[in-house]
């Protein structure tokens, strides 16, 4: 609790609440902007001028002349007329917005509660708006490295982007936990546990954001078997132990599927410990965490065999915030009360 006040709390409560669903639709958004290939049809950073679209017709040919200007255009779209060009803009500009929404919808209220509440006990929140605006410039940091030499984002730099994304919504939900739900059970299991799973979550994301920044999903679209064998046939084993690794399509594929087997095994260990010692209060939200890993295999074995299809892609991107999510009550539950 932030206050003995409880009415406070719940409007606490209620706006951390409403954060986690709007910072939840902007990783969907922006994993569509990802997909239709929209994130540099903005070529510039506006911060305050960006608010506004274009307005008129010579604002429009002002924006595609500057797209016209990068590697994208150049090497790929050439032949994309306006109206084309209009489509992809308005996935960005959305993404964009967004953001700037969030900024100011957490900010606000942020101000209103410090009034109410010790600055102290909301130094939490204020680290969390530190990565809000931190994540705006992380954002202009990935799309810049796909304006000069490439015709894409470095698959690295959208990696970041999309962990300080799980980050933020993490840390928001955790406060919401604090808050919301009760820990005070009896029987737990060593919070390590759930920690290191949660932890294998997060670096899943990484890997994910690989597949998805190098369109690594667009390749092999079998399953279980990549093509013809476990291994992709256009690799060699040993350089899965190279530096390169995370750069090579096929290989990031193939960590992405293996370590998605990982945590699966790591979920049933989960589950083992938790009916063997008749954890009856840790039932639920170990079922509801096993309902979204299987959700989050289908979806992805799918979207591989769809190639990376857009509404399938999606589904499988929305489908790990509740992954996530989960993991995160799950450990929430077995820390310590304070």
């Amino acid at each position: 609790m932030y206050t003995i006040n409880q009415k406070l709390n719940n409007q606490i409560s209620l706006w951390l609440i409403l954060m986690f669903w709007i910072i939840s639709i902007m990783i969907i958004i922006g994993g569509l902007t990802r997909l239709t290939d929209s994130g540099l049809s903005i070529t510039k950073w506006q911060l305050f001028s960006g608010l506004l679209p274009p307005m008129n017709h010579d604002d429009w040919i002002l924006y595609f002349d500057l797209y016209k200007k990068i590697p994208e255009y150049k090497l790929q779209n050439f032949n994309m007329s306006l109206q084309e060009f209009k489509i992809i803009f308005w996935w960005e500009w959305g993404h964009r917005f967004l953001g700037r929404l969030i900024g100011i919808m957490f900010l606000v209220p942020l101000i209103y509660f410090s009034f109410k509440v010790k600055f102290k006990k909301l130094i939490n929140f204020y680290l969390i708006f530190f990565l809000i605006c931190f994540q705006g410039f992380i954002g202009w940091y990935m799309v810049s490295s796909g304006l000069v030499d490439r015709i894409d984002v470095s698959h690295f730099r959208l990696s970041v982007h999309l962990l300080i994304a799980f980050l933020i919504l993490s840390l928001i939900f955790w406060n919401y936990l604090t808050i919301k739900a009760n820990n005070n059970i009896t029987n737990k299991i060593n919070s390590l546990i759930p920690l290191i799973f949660l932890i294998l979550i997060f670096i899943q994301i990484i890997i994910g954001a690989f597949v998805s920044g190098m369109d690594a999903g667009k390749i092999y679209n079998s399953w279980p078997l990549m093509g013809a064998t476990y291994f992709p046939d256009d690799n060699n084993l040993i350089n899965l132990f190279k530096l390169s690794v995370f750069s090579d399509p096929s290989l990031v594929q193939f960590i992405h599927r293996n370590l998605a087997y990982l945590i699966t095994i790591y979920y049933f260990y989960m589950l083992y410990k938790v009916y063997k010692n008749k954890i009856y209060d840790l039932y639920k939200s170990i079922n509801i965490l096993g309902i979204f890993i299987i959700t989050q295999i289908i979806l992805g074995i799918l979207t591989i065999i769809y190639g990376a299809q857009i509404f399938i892609a999606s589904m499988h991107q929305l489908s790990s915030i509740f992954l996530v999510s989960s993991s995160i009550y799950f450990f929430f539950l077995n820390t310590k009360t304070n």
